[in-house]
């Protein structure tokens, strides 16, 4: 049996990737801030799980959850840090306070979880921490700025730890998703309003985002790619889930950066 940290584990990816862990027989230690929903994963899961409400960005909050894990099961297999939350609208237009938000919760979030943790798996030589970036973690997109940089900076974390703690046995990972067919998009995406110099080339992004999340993966087949991950014990430093992810990775490595600009930007309708 492993155990398993799960930030954002009520819903979407995190949901299924704890339902799949436990299928398996390995505990889940987890939070959301969705506190309904951490009760309906309780009661689907199988085995004996350690799940509550928390919000990432509470450091006190963090210090004893991690506690109860260790009392509990001594020690943590494996930390992934799945909670984030998305940032969209031209730059111009930025509410800096609430982009002060979403990087606190995308970057800070997962520096917290880490921290925690690493310690005991220092101790024992042996853990993996893994965590969910996205696409725009290596390639920018419009209209995506804030989330854009919160993700460069889990990327840049990441890589920077890596070297840090692999003396430790400490193994990282990335997770790379370009689109997860759920509610996140649906959520962020707003028009700035009439007369924005924004509006239109905004309007024709979310057409078309909404157009290609529906043959996007389900958060299903998404959280199988991450449970390989989990359960791979030399998990590679990157991993894509769906195809538009692979693509614009291999388009980033090998093309001029000005026509792989214009190829995004033909593929969102912006050009």
């Amino acid at each position: 049996m492993d155990v398993i940290v799960i930030t954002g584990v009520a819903q979407g990816m995190g949901r299924e990737v704890a339902k799949l862990l436990a299928a398996g027989g390995d505990a889940i230690a987890g939070f959301d801030v969705d506190g309904a929903g951490i009760e309906s994963l309780q009661k689907e899961l199988p085995g004996d799980h350690l799940l509550t409400r928390l919000d990432v960005t509470d450091l006190a909050g963090i210090a004893a959850f991690r506690d109860r894990v260790l009392e509990k099961y001594g020690h943590v297999d494996t930390v992934l840090s799945n909670v984030g939350i998305g940032f969209f609208g031209p730059f111009e237009e930025v509410n800096l306070p609430k982009a002060a938000k979403c990087l606190e919760i995308n970057v800070i979030g997962t520096a917290a979880i880490f921290q925690a943790f690493i310690p005991r798996m220092r101790e024992r030589r042996a853990g993996k921490l893994i965590a969910v970036s996205s696409l725009v973690g290596q390639i920018p997109f419009p209209f995506e700025s804030i989330y854009t940089a919160s993700k460069f900076a889990v990327e840049g974390l990441v890589l920077s730890m890596r070297l840090e703690l692999e003396p430790f046995g400490i193994r990282m990972a990335l997770i790379q998703p370009a689109q997860v067919s759920t509610s996140f998009a649906a959520k962020i995406h707003f028009l700035p309003p009439e007369g924005s110099p924004y509006r239109d080339r905004v309007n024709r992004f979310i057409n078309k985002d909404n157009e290609l999340i529906k043959t996007a993966p389900n958060p299903l087949q998404a959280a199988k790619v991450i449970y390989g991950v989990v359960k791979n014990p030399a998990p590679k430093l990157h991993n894509q889930i769906d195809f538009k992810s692979r693509f614009f990775m291999g388009l980033n490595r090998v093309l001029p950066t000005k026509l792989r600009d214009l190829i995004l930007l033909d593929t969102m309708d912006i050009k």
